[in-house]
């Protein structure tokens, strides 16, 4: 039935936002008309028409966003590397030197070194890898272990330890991400069914390149899996309000209003994996290293001025307390309107400045337990509050989930999980009084986030999924392995059915 409208769906039970306004928790039967939903009853009180879905008494949820995807990078995951298992660098380097070459060289992602006994070094990647240009990328992209072999082909002066950071990390992503359209493109659409197999009706793009070209090129092969909106970078910016972007316009020559325009993105920081996230104290060992404002804050305000003048919304990545401040006061002077991205530690004093100016939080539970080690070892000396979920959410501040796939699954059931028992593989919860309530997690993972949640209402759009369990009750494993049996877009069968 995939692709085919629905004009009704019976038997399912509301568990999102809305159902505080019906009139039984009983199952109810949903008629959906242009789109949208028409009209909610209980179960046998409306007449069937169109094409009817069974809810055989599944529960009803608004259709989930993943706020924060990189989807390119994401979608070509599935034929790298993975290593996010491995414990050490020599570890690395040697699964590394036993993998496949494709294309002329192996890549690997998903590495976390921030806890490893030894240390990357290009001597080590050498001996166990050759000739054969290898990129190890870290989970958080923010850096890339090289061999000797793939310097050259990049035309980069080794260092010693094979590590590029920030910007050359991201220029090599760039690089190693510049597959054939046709094969971007198909493996886009991979992820995005895969997605949509997840309850995911919308995902916000920020992949590190010129959006709006591919995705100018996916609408025009009928891309219609997910609703997207896709970001542009500060080296793009320019160019963007040359040709007239406005976050929320439709792609040009789309025929409908499924991929839009979204954000300005600008990273302002680097990240707790690297070590380069802006931070007020110092990193252990290191008493020079703050981490890094890779934006400097005057440039920062003339870039989000700029954006806003000319109608474009902002996505500020900024993980470290220090970066954090700073993208809080950009907002303050500039009046722009947007997101901080990450916004993975953030001082006390600075946690109600997000809804006092209006600025949501768009940040990923999952890498809250990711980082959990790191974060007590690495980040164990600063005074600011990591990864302050409820704290954000109890101050009034929007707060969206995502991902940020490929650091972490595009998964919103995983990051609801995150949220909800800030715990997985049987450990005890990390900083659990900073978990919310699967109310807050669901209203996260719609489109309009905490303080706008996407409702089940008559007049509400019918972007829609039918789960097979009451996430309302499941535990920490049943809201993980959440069974979703059908997702719809605008009334739209985009899975099961």
């Amino acid at each position: 039935m995939i692709g085919e409208n629905a004009g009704f769906l019976r038997a399912v039970r509301v568990a999102g936002p809305g159902r505080e306004f019906l009139p039984t928790d009983e199952p109810v039967d949903i008629v959906i008309a242009g789109g949208r939903i028409a009209d909610i009853a209980p179960t046998g009180n409306l007449r069937p028409t169109g094409l009817v879905i069974d809810g055989e008494g599944g529960w009803l949820l608004p259709g989930l966003w993943d706020h924060h995807v990189h989807a390119l990078q994401w979608a070509l995951v599935a034929d790298r590397v993975p290593l996010a298992d491995v414990s050490s660098a020599r570890e690395a380097a040697a699964v590394m030197g036993a993998a496949a070459v494709s294309d002329g060289c192996r890549v690997g992602v998903g590495f976390r070194d921030g806890l490893w006994s030894d240390a990357p070094s290009l001597e080590l990647l050498d001996a166990a890898t050759g000739v054969i240009p290898t990129y190890l990328v870290n989970a958080d992209v923010h850096s890339v272990w090289l061999n000797s072999a793939a310097f050259r082909r990049e035309g980069f002066a080794p260092v010693a330890s094979g590590m590029l950071r920030e910007e050359d990390a991201f220029e090599i992503s760039r690089r190693l991400n510049a597959v054939d359209p046709d094969v971007a493109d198909r493996a886009v659409e991979r992820m995005a069914r895969a997605a949509a197999a997840r309850g995911i009706v919308g995902m916000v793009d920020l992949d590190m390149t010129w959006n709006d070209g591919p995705w100018q090129r996916r609408a025009a092969r009928g891309f219609d899996t997910v609703r997207v909106s896709y970001g542009t970078y500060p080296q793009h910016l320019d160019r963007a309000i040359a040709e007239g972007l406005r976050t929320g316009d439709p792609v040009r020559g789309a025929v409908d209003d499924l991929i839009r325009v979204g954000p300005l993105k600008a990273i302002t920081d680097g990240s707790l994996g690297t070590r380069t996230a802006a931070c007020a104290h110092h990193y252990p060992g290191d008493p020079d290293n703050h981490g890094l404002l890779t934006v400097p804050p005057g440039e920062l305000l003339e870039m989000m001025t700029r954006a806003t003048a000319a109608g474009l919304e902002c996505a500020i990545h900024a993980i470290g307390d220090v970066a954090n401040s700073h993208a809080l006061d950009a907002y303050a002077r500039s009046g722009a309107v947007g997101t901080i991205e990450h916004a993975q530690l953030v001082a006390h004093a600075d946690i109600p400045r997000f809804a006092r100016l209006g600025v949501a939080a768009s940040v990923q539970p999952e890498h809250a337990l990711d980082d959990r080690d790191m974060t007590d070892a690495i980040w164990v000396e600063q005074s600011a509050q990591p990864y302050p979920l409820r704290a954000l959410v109890d101050s009034g501040a929007n707060v969206r989930f995502g991902s940020d796939a490929p650091v972490a699954p595009l998964d919103p059931w995983a990051a609801m999980a995150s949220a909800v028992y800030r715990t997985r593989d049987g450990r005890d919860a990390w900083q659990p009084h900073q978990r919310v309530d699967i109310d807050t997690a669901i209203a996260a993972s719609t489109v309009g986030g905490t303080t706008a949640p996407a409702e089940i209402s008559p007049g509400a759009t019918a972007d829609l999924i039918v789960v097979g369990a009451d996430p309302l009750t499941a535990d920490e494993r049943g809201l993980r392995a959440m069974p979703v049996l059908a997702t719809l877009i605008a009334g739209r069968i985009t899975h099961g059915g």
